[in-house]
C-alpha cells in the first residue's frame, strides 16, 4: 500500500494541500484562494474562517484525487504564510478579529515610537528582528488593545495567539494542541532566538500578556493528531514551519552558505550560516531557518514585500495582462533604450531599507513607455531588490562570498524563463530552478516524513534534489552594474521624496 505525506501549504493568497508518495513526487494537489480584505490604507486581513474552510477543503479533495484515506498517509506537515496574526477564543476556538496579514502596516507610528524610545537595539540582539509592523507582535498588541475586553481576556488566559500554524494545529486537533515551532516563533518579536524561547522582557516592551502563548517546538516532531471526524481517521501531525524557511528546507540547504530565494507574493532569501545566528550589520534579519533534535540553525534573511503582487499589479491594477504568466512574454518586447524603473514600495520596502512610510514610484517614462516597458520595470524590480539582499548579505557574512554563488529559486515567479534570466544577469550569479517547484510544500512534507521515518536524513535528501535548469549570466558586468546603479538611484529618489 502507497503511503503520503500531506503538506498542507497556507499562503497569502490561497491554501494548498499536496500529497507527495515515497519519492518526494507530488501525487495529487488541490488549491483554493481566498478573498484578501483591505479595511484602510495599508491594512491587509484575512478571515480566520476562509483560512480553516479552505485548508479543510483542500486537504479532503488532494485525498479524493489520490483515492486516499486517512490510513493511506503518514503524516501530515503545515507551512504557513509567516507574521500573519490570529487571536482567538480558547473555548470556542473563534477568532476575536479578521487574520492581520504580514503585509498590513497599521502599526507603523507604534513601532516608530519604540524606535525613538531607544529599544530596537535590545530587541534587534534578542530576536534578530527590526521593530517593524511587519511582525507578529505589535499586530496581537493592536488587537488587544482594539477589541473590547480583549486585554482582560488575555490575561486571564481566555484567548490564544499563533500565526496561521498554530492556528491551523488547533482547529486540526480538535483545539487539543496550541503551539508553533521555533521558525515561526522566531518571527513573532517575543521569542529570543539565542535562548529558544518566549521572554517576559520582549512580551512586556511590545504588551502581550504571555498567557497567550502557544508552545515552541521543533519544526519536526509529533505536533498531535487530527481529529478523527476531519478526515475519517486520525493522522499525525509531524513537522510545521514558516513557508520561508520550509522552502530552505525543500531546497536542502542544510550546510553554511547555501542561498534559495522564493518568489511568491513577496520575495524571500535565505542564507543558512550553520549552528550561530550572524548579527546584521545591514539591517537584514536573523532568524530560525529550522530546528531538529533541539538544534537551531539559523540563517540571514532578507524580505522583500513585492515581488510577485507586481505582477498581480500589472493585471488588476493596470489591466495589461490577462494572467500571470503573460507578464515575461510582454517584458521581453520591450524597448531597450528605455531605462524604466519602478520601486514597487506599494505597502513600503522592506530589507535592506525597511522603510514603512516608502510608497510605489515610477521613474524614467517617456511618451513612448508603454505595457512593454511597464512589464519590464515590474519584474526588473524584483531581480534588482533580490541584487540588494544579495549584497547586504555579502557584507554581513564575507564567507558567502568566498566561493561562486549559485541562488536556489522557488515559487509561482520563477517559472518564467525571462524573469529567471533577468535574474541572473543582474546579480551576476548563475540561478538553478528545481525540477520540483512546489518546495515550500515539500520542505514541510520532509519535515513530517523525516520525524514519521519515511524520509532519509537531511543530507541524503539534499541529494535527491533535480535540476529543471540553471541560468548562467549572459550581461557583461558594465552593463549589468550600470542598470543597478540606476535601481539605486531610483531607490534613493523614493526614499528622501526627490523628484527625478
Amino acid at each position: 500500500m502507497t503511503r503520503y505525506i500531506m503538506a498542507i501549504d497556507q499562503g497569502t493568497t490561497s491554501s494548498r494541500a499536496i500529497l507527495f508518495d515515497p519519492e518526494m513526487t507530488v501525487a495529487a494537489v488541490a488549491q483554493s484562494e481566498f478573498p484578501q480584505h483591505f479595511p484602510a490604507s495599508g491594512w491587509v486581513e484575512h478571515d480566520p474562517e476562509d483560512l480553516w474552510s479552505t485548508t479543510l477543503a483542500t486537504c479532503r479533495e488532494a485525498m479524493r484525487k489520490a483515492g486516499a484515506t486517512a490510513a493511506d498517509i503518514a503524516a501530515i506537515g503545515i507551512t504557513n504564510q509567516r507574521e500573519t496574526t490570529i487571536v482567538w477564543d480558547r473555548t470556542t476556538g473563534k477568532a476575536i478579529h479578521n487574520a492581520i496579514v504580514w503585509q498590513d502596516r497599521r502599526t507603523a507610528s507604534r513601532c516608530a515610537e519604540l524606535k525613538a524610545a531607544g529599544h530596537e537595539a535590545m530587541v534587534s540582539a534578542r530576536t534578530g528582528l527590526l521593530l517593524d509592523p511587519y511582525f507578529s507582535g505589535t499586530k496581537v498588541a493592536w488587537i488587544l488593545d482594539n477589541v473590547d475586553g480583549a486585554r482582560a481576556r488575555a490575561e486571564a488566559g481566555e484567548l490564544a495567539f499563533g500565526t496561521v500554524d498554530s492556528f491551523l494545529l488547533w482547529r486540526l486537533t480538535g483545539g487539543k494542541v496550541h503551539a508553533t515551532d521555533a521558525t515561526n516563533a522566531s518571527r513573532t518579536l517575543l521569542y529570543d532566538i539565542h535562548d529558544g524561547c518566549f521572554t517576559a522582557e520582549l512580551c512586556d516592551l511590545i504588551g502581550v500578556p504571555q498567557a497567550l502563548l502557544p508552545d515552541v517546538r521543533d519544526s519536526s516532531g509529533l505536533f498531535g493528531e487530527t481529529d478523527p471526524a476531519l478526515f475519517g481517521g486520525a493522522i499525525a501531525i509531524r513537522g510545521i514551519a514558516g513557508d520561508q524557511q520550509a522552502a530552505t528546507v525543500g531546497q536542502g540547504c542544510f550546510s553554511p552558505g547555501m542561498m534559495k530565494s522564493t518568489y511568491g507574493t513577496g520575495c524571500f532569501a535565505l542564507l543558512n550560516t550553520g549552528a550561530a545566528p550572524v548579527a546584521s550589520q545591514n539591517r537584514l534579519l536573523t532568524t530560525v531557518a529550522y530546528q531538529l533534535d533541539g538544534q537551531r540553525t539559523y540563517a540571514l534573511e532578507g524580505s522583500i514585500f513585492v515581488a510577485g503582487a507586481a505582477v498581480q499589479w500589472l493585471r488588476d491594477g493596470l489591466g495589461i495582462i490577462g494572467k500571470a504568466s503573460e507578464s515575461g512574454v510582454l517584458a521581453e518586447r520591450a524597448d531597450p533604450g528605455q531605462a524604466v524603473y519602478l520601486v514597487p514600495a506599494f505597502t513600503g520596502l522592506g530589507a535592506p531599507h525597511w522603510d514603512a512610510d516608502a510608497r510605489g514610484a515610477l521613474y524614467g517614462m517617456t511618451r513612448n513607455t508603454g505595457p512593454a516597458e511597464l512589464a519590464r520595470a515590474a519584474l526588473e524590480s524584483v531581480c534588482y531588490q533580490t541584487r540588494d539582499l544579495l549584497e547586504a548579505m555579502r557584507k554581513d557574512w564575507p564567507a558567502s562570498g568566498q566561493a561562486d554563488t549559485v541562488l536556489r529559486v522557488d515559487g509561482g515567479m520563477v517559472a518564467s524563463d525571462w524573469t529567471m534570466q533577468c535574474l541572473a544577469d543582474t546579480l551576476g550569479v548563475e540561478v538553478d530552478r528545481p525540477t520540483v517547484l512546489e518546495t515550500t510544500a515539500l520542505g514541510a512534507a520532509y519535515l513530517a516524513g523525516l520525524d514519521a521515518g519515511y524520509y532519509p536524513a537531511p543530507d541524503r535528501f539534499a541529494e535527491t534534489g533535480k535540476l529543471d535548469r540553471r541560468f548562467a549570466p549572459r550581461e557583461k558586468a558594465a552593463a549589468r552594474d550600470a542598470r543597478y546603479r540606476g535601481w539605486q538611484d531610483a531607490v534613493r529618489r523614493t526614499l528622501t521624496g526627490e523628484s527625478a
